[in-house]
């Protein structure tokens, strides 16, 4: 049976989706953008919103009893590959060991103009 995830901790969904569904032992998250949840700002520069997408992720998985380490795949979207040094940087501090599998694209366009949006699948 699907459960539904949600964290105040997180952005609110800005559509017809769920922040993070959790089924038979997998936490499937919506890709997140680097909105701050608190603000509802979206900081400058890719590596600002690269450390604030990986907090709306952190957030998630805690909320849902995870952590990264229990992620298996990510799917990196950015507005420009040009970018993806600075992600990757950031990215690599948050799987400092044992990376989960990943791919990464650059993309015509993201929601709210944002230069990154990463989407996550975690498993106990």
């Amino acid at each position: 049976m699907k459960k539904i995830i949600n964290t105040e901790k997180a952005p609110k969904a800005i559509g017809p989706y769920s922040q993070a569904v959790e089924f038979n032992g997998m936490l499937f998250i919506s890709g997140q953008v680097p909105v701050n949840p608190e603000t509802g700002t979206i900081p400058e520069g890719i590596t600002a919103q690269t450390e604030q997408v990986m907090k709306n992720i952190e957030a998630i998985l805690n909320e849902a009893g995870y952590s990264f380490e229990n992620v298996i795949k990510s799917t990196c979207l950015l507005s420009d590959m040009e970018n993806f040094k600075a992600m990757n940087e950031v990215y690599g501090k948050y799987y400092p060991k044992n990376p989960p599998a990943r791919a990464a694209f650059s993309v015509k366009g993201l929601p709210l103009n944002v230069l990154v949006e990463i989407e996550t699948i975690a498993a106990k």
